[in-house]
């Protein structure tokens, strides 16, 4: 049997549609400050609205409107860190202003474009410690979601909230055990009506674009540090890959202890190699 006798596979519509999806690709890193349209888009693809937002969101796995949404969040950080106002930075990347950049930054961190500017300064963190499967969980809530969760041995609780706090050294904390455990039992809790947790991430765009390739990691699975670099840019990025998996502030729920070396060896886990061990044999008892 000829090869073009074969039924299309998945494999086969995304090697058909590479050609159209790099038009768009090429289009949007020219134009995305211009907050185009699907029409746009997909006239630059050679398609219909209808039928290029199909093939772009099976290609890339994003709806073009939440790549331009993206890149527009990527460039206006950067320019709230290098000093601009939320104004300039709304208008710099092509928006009517800053309630379309608290929407983009809402959608994209949970958090407004003030408080990304101010990276952590004015907030308020609850803390505090519970009992969980992998010993004490220690948390920080900031108003909008999860911004921090960390594990500890008998003793080094203390040790731990110092070590979350101090990744916001702007921001201030208040001791809350009891806000602590409802949102440790919500972590773990299993089955279908488990509740969705939002979270509040204050990092880099890089940091974030590492974090999210976690999240898409399928529980009791595991991937090597350059399968995620090769993901979100380049090999070659493995070791700054590997410092962004590190800093990675919320533990479990962003899953870092389902990245392994290259030769399959347990390396690199903040809160132990033997926690590591054990949140790995705890999802595979899930299954």
């Amino acid at each position: 049997m000829a090869i073009t006798d074969l039924d299309p596979t998945p494999l086969d519509e995304r090697a058909r549609d590479y050609p159209r999806v790099v038009a768009a690709l090429d289009y949007l890193s020219r134009h995305w400050s211009e907050q185009p349209d699907l029409d746009e888009v997909a006239a630059a693809a050679g398609l219909s609205p209808f039928h290029f937002q199909r093939v772009f969101t099976r290609w890339t796995g994003t709806s073009p409107k939440r790549m331009v949404s993206a890149l527009t969040h990527a460039t206006a950080r950067q320019l709230l860190v290098e000093g601009a106002s939320v104004l300039d930075a709304a208008l710099e990347t092509g928006l009517s202003g800053p309630s379309r950049l608290h929407d983009v930054f809402i959608a994209e961190e949970a958090v407004t474009p003030g408080e990304a500017k101010r990276g952590g300064a004015g907030l308020v963190f609850t803390a505090g410690v519970a009992p969980s499967p992998f010993g004490s969980a220690v948390v920080l809530i900031a108003p909008k979601g999860l911004s921090g969760l960390a594990f500890a041995d008998p003793g080094e609780e203390e040790a731990a909230l110092a070590d979350l706090a101090a990744r916001f050294p702007d921001a201030g904390t208040r001791r809350d055990d009891r806000t602590a455990r409802e949102w440790v039992e919500r972590i773990f809790a299993r089955g279908p009506g488990r509740d969705a947790l939002p979270l509040a991430l204050y990092g880099t765009p890089w940091r974030r674009q590492v974090w999210r390739a976690l999240l898409a990691i399928p529980p009791g699975k595991t991937v090597s540090y350059r399968t995620i670099a090769e993901e979100v840019c380049t090999a070659k990025a493995s070791r700054a890959v590997g410092a962004a998996v590190g800093a990675n502030p919320v533990s479990w729920l962003i899953p870092c202890h389902r990245v392994l070396s290259s030769d399959g060896r347990l390396t690199g886990y903040h809160w132990g190699l033997k926690r590591k061990c054990a949140m790995l044999a705890y999802e595979a008892a899930m299954d």
